[in-house]
């Protein structure tokens, strides 16, 4: 779904938790695995699942639902989404990845102060609101 009012447009993808939608920017999506049961280790962080092996490569297992204080759906064919989280790389666990979307700057509004930092801005679609998420905060 093309989306676009003019000006520079940004891709997103868009992904759902529950109810909500949300996105990441693109560029820092590396790809979109099935959801597998993380190996549990400790963590302070109740948004923490436990680890993942991807190539070799281990990387922490983050339920975004959890971070956001959200319900994820019921029974969802949950997937993880491999982005850039910062320095490393992380699993972001969402309810489901939707479409990639564009969207024009003029179309990001700012979100409240009092938001969670995770949340960057609206993208107003018209007849849609999507949240930008901030993946390197998703970690943290």
């Amino acid at each position: 779904m093309a989306v676009s009012t003019g000006g520079a447009t940004r891709q997103l993808v868009a992904f759902s938790i529950g109810d909500g939608e949300y996105a990441f920017p693109i560029e820092a999506v590396h790809e979109i695995v099935r959801y597998e049961p993380p190996r549990a280790v400790a963590s302070d962080l109740p948004w923490h699942l436990g680890v993942m092996s991807l190539r070799g490569k281990v990387l922490p297992v983050l339920d975004l639902a959890v971070r956001l204080g959200a319900r994820g759906a019921e029974g969802a064919e949950r997937s993880i989404v491999i982005v850039d989280a910062g320095e490393e790389q992380a699993g972001i666990v969402v309810d489901a990845v939707e479409e990639v979307l564009d969207a024009s700057e003029e179309q990001f509004e700012p979100l409240p102060a009092s938001s969670d930092p995770v949340l960057r801005h609206i993208v107003n679609l018209g007849d849609r609101l999507v949240v930008l998420v901030d993946p390197a905060g998703v970690a943290g």
